[in-house]
């Protein structure tokens, strides 16, 4: 048994910062705590028209990270993101979990400041104001928390607050339990073709490995995008498993047999590795997919200029970025630590191929990428020609390194 707490809201109200700044104080008072935001445990499309917005997936893959997380020692878990407005949470796919569901609300006119100033498209503001007037009517959440011109510390406390001091006394470390039970119906293998970018921080691993996505979509392929950074937030990590690769590889596994059992034909994976003992990890956790291990490479000065833009606010916002807001110094270490990275996997030879990103964009590598591997042909497209265009996620993604 693990305790969640689920945030949830419409765009623009501040679900991540809380949450994220919720887990940060838990990790602060030594509660051993995991994170992970819902939109990172859907990005499988097409989706199924039995399941629209994905929210029986999410719920699965929530309940199955739950369940990594777990096992690595984390007795409460912090979830933010979207739900359907006239169901709630899917509460049958956490089937071993103390779920409570905290709803955050704002006026119209702060939602619409929050969410155009945040960059929201203008287009999609009508659909988020009906959203948040759907949740205002519903009843399904456990405790409602007002958010307009209240600072984030003390919509934390709020929050904690309303829900009991959550997560109060969270549960002991319990047995084994297995896999969470297949509420999606139809539980496949971690089988299939499998495109894993790595590299060195700021090599344009998450930039370049979703314009490869998005272009497998459009090929016509039923396909999933997993960012290995995002499901691995645990703290602390258990001692034998200092670098999270055992966490990060038990979600991963979870997360591909739910897309498998949605129709994915094929995975594209980013995130680190350290040395080739790391990638066994993942291989032995999804003994039957066929990797296909990619390592982008960039030198000094493209590395140092892609960290220090990321410090800057440059890219996309993903929750957790251990740069962004960063002083200039603290980034031009980490740039120094991301040159000693590159040259250490370059010496070792780590990757089925080595792509240089120097100079070039995060779709040019990518066109480069898919040139060289064929990649997914282990997989046949599930409609139309190649040049079909499949359906696009919404989720923004930096196009340059």
């Amino acid at each position: 048994m693990i305790t969640v707490l689920w945030l949830c809201g419409p765009p623009g109200v501040g679900k991540t910062t809380v949450a994220w700044q919720l887990y940060q104080e838990l990790n602060r008072s030594g509660r051993s705590a995991a994170f992970v935001d819902v939109d990172q445990l859907g990005i499988c499309y097409p989706e199924r028209a039995a399941d629209p917005g994905r929210h029986r997936m999410k719920a699965h893959n929530v309940a199955a990270v739950a369940e990594g997380f777990r096992r690595a020692g984390a007795r409460c878990l912090v979830v933010p993101g979207v739900v359907d407005a006239e169901r709630g949470v899917e509460l049958a796919g956490l089937p071993r979990a103390a779920v409570t569901v905290c709803r955050l609300r704002v006026g119209p006119d702060e939602l619409r400041r929050r969410f155009l100033g945040r960059g929201g498209a203008p287009g999609l503001l009508d659909a988020v104001l009906r959203e948040a007037d759907a949740l205002d009517a519903s009843d399904f959440a456990d405790v409602c928390v007002e958010t307009g011109g209240v600072a984030v510390p003390e919509v934390v406390r709020l929050v904690r607050e309303r829900t009991g001091g959550w997560p109060g006394s969270a549960p002991s470390a319990a047995v084994d339990a297995g896999e969470p039970p297949d509420v999606l119906g139809e539980r496949r293998p971690a089988d299939g073709p499998v495109l894993w970018l790595c590299g060195a921080t700021g090599v344009g691993k998450s930039a370049v490995g979703f314009a490869v996505y998005q272009r497998v979509l459009r090929a016509g392929f039923t396909a999933a995008y997993v960012d290995l950074d995002q499901v691995g937030f645990c703290h602390p990590l258990p001692p034998d498993d200092p670098g999270g690769h055992r966490v990060r590889a038990r979600n991963l596994a979870a997360l591909w047999r739910t897309y498998r059992s949605a129709g994915a034909q094929a995975l594209v994976v980013t995130g680190p590795v350290g040395d080739p003992a790391a990638v066994g990890v993942y291989a032995q956790a999804l003994p039957g997919a066929e990797f296909t291990l990619c390592r982008l490479h960039a030198g000094r000065e493209e590395l140092t200029r892609r960290i220090m833009r990321r410090g800057r606010g440059g890219g996309w916002s993903q929750p957790g970025d251990p740069l962004r807001g960063q002083p200039a110094e603290r980034l031009l270490g980490v740039a120094d630590e991301a040159v000693t990275t590159a040259v250490t996997l370059e010496d070792a030879g780590v990757g089925d191929l080595r792509i240089d990103t120097d100079g070039h964009t995060a779709d040019q590598v990518a066109d480069v990428i898919l040139a060289r591997t064929a990649w997914p042909s282990a997989a046949e497209p599930k409609a139309g020609p190649r040049a079909r265009l499949g359906r696009r996620p919404s989720m923004p993604r930096p196009r340059h390194l």
